[in-house]
């Protein structure tokens, strides 16, 4: 597909609400009308995706989402060994509710699960036994298989070829950056879109 049409393709959906509004409700946060949409295609085993995750968006989820200037959306994709495991934890931990502390747990520990596959130790080392319970609960559901299969086609779709990558929109407009970007930058950019900056 030629890149001006997949871009206006990316464009229309986006402008319908049809990526944010299709995602896993575990797996967007913030308020659906809020300015700006920031979308998140990342894997769970790579370890840049840990990085931007840890350090970029865990204060932007503080500074922007949670003040309603952002509305945030991860998209689960599964390129490595142990990727595929992962995204049914971390699809039946949003199932649960727990997206956000299960994907904290998953990528501070990253490095040891890598090695072992044993995505269940990494996440139970930093979640309540409770916790755990309600999402191995959800770990057989139909959604999981679902939500996997939704996310792999939008990366399909959109040609994402790399993670992360991440789609910035605003009044129409995409920004597609790929790879990991300084929270200080990210920054920066939202606060001009948004009229903090010059």
């Amino acid at each position: 597909m030629r890149p001006a049409l997949r871009s206006r393709i990316l464009l229309g959906l986006l402008a319908l609400g049809a990526l944010p509004a299709g995602a896993q409700p575990g797996k967007r946060f913030g308020a659906l009308d809020a300015p700006i949409t920031v979308e998140v295609f990342s894997d769970m085993q790579c370890p840049a995706c840990a990085a931007y995750h840890l350090e970029t968006l865990r204060p932007l989820m503080k500074d922007y989402v949670a003040t309603g200037k952002v509305f945030l959306v991860f998209r689960l994709t599964v390129n490595h060994r142990h990727s595929y495991r992962a995204a049914r934890y971390m699809n039946a931990a949003a199932l649960a509710g727990l997206f956000d502390k299960a994907s904290e747990a998953l990528f501070e520990k990253q490095q040891q699960w890598s090695e072992t596959g044993d995505v269940e130790a990494a996440l139970a080392s930093m979640l309540t036994e409770a916790e755990m319970a309600r999402i191995r609960e959800q770990l057989e559901t139909e959604e999981i298989e679902s939500a996997i299969e939704a996310d792999r086609a939008l990366a399909r779709t959109f040609q994402v070829r790399s993670t992360p990558t991440t789609f910035i929109r605003y009044r129409g407009e995409t920004t597609p950056i790929v790879g990991v970007v300084r929270y200080t930058i990210l920054r920066r950019y939202l606060d001009r879109l948004l009229g903090g900056a010059p």
